[in-house]
């Protein structure tokens, strides 16, 4: 039995006997379109939800940091955080899949969208864990993974986060001058709402595959903010 439930303006058909929700952009005249991947309702690790509607009282954050399968690891072991989802954003296209994402022509990143309790972590926390994670200062570059899908990114959902960002931004950028780095910092910091899952494979990926490919590799400096 194939169900639609509307989320904001996209629609997600779900498949009742496999509880897998198939994520759609729109109907047509002739009904839904074909589904371009489908993706588990349950975070395979602490099996909250993976689509919306999410609890009133959490807040989103959208991180790129290179290859997104450790990235997600990471945010999904902070205290406080209720649910993360790999995908992509910050490009030009709709519904990409990971094949367009990694030829570059639709300008994605890989990124983790990162659901949250504001009253247990804040997204001043957040912040923190992408500083310290990563390496902001190679262009397009974590590690052996270079494209531009591997960059450096802060997606911000509204102004507030925005500002917090660029002010991290600028605490970090003289933790590294500081601590010898003299790179500055290449991330890609902007408001950013649209996000577009990634195929089912990669959700929790380091979970499913625990001796998987983990790129995260930081500077070793630590973020003062």
């Amino acid at each position: 039995m194939l169900l639609v439930q509307r989320v904001g303006s996209r629609l997600f058909c779900s498949n009742k006997a496999s509880s897998r929700l198939f994520m759609g952009s729109y109907f047509s005249d002739t009904g839904p379109r074909p589904p371009m991947q489908g993706v588990s309702e349950t975070h395979a690790v602490n099996r909250n939800r993976m689509f919306p509607p999410f609890p009133e009282n959490t807040s989103s954050a959208m991180f790129g940091m290179g290859c997104f399968w450790g990235v997600e690891r990471r945010f999904w072991q902070v205290n406080g955080v209720y649910s993360t989802h790999v995908g992509y954003a910050g490009g030009q296209t709709k519904d990409p899949d990971y094949r367009a994402v990694c030829s570059e022509r639709t300008g994605h990143a890989e990124v983790v969208r990162v659901i949250y309790e504001p009253d247990n972590v804040s997204y001043g926390d957040l912040l923190k864990v992408f500083w310290e994670n990563h390496d902001p200062t190679t262009l397009n570059q974590q590690g052996n993974d270079r494209g531009t899908q591997y960059r450096s990114a802060i997606y911000c959902t509204d102004e507030e986060q925005l500002k917090e960002a660029q002010a991290s931004a600028s605490v970090y950028r003289t933790n590294l001058k500081d601590g010898g780095v003299k790179r500055d910092i290449t991330t890609e910091i902007k408001v950013e709402k649209e996000f577009y899952y990634a195929e089912d494979y990669h959700q929790q990926y380091l979970h499913k595959n625990p001796g998987g490919y983990c790129s995260m590799r930081g500077t070793g400096i630590k973020c003062s903010i």
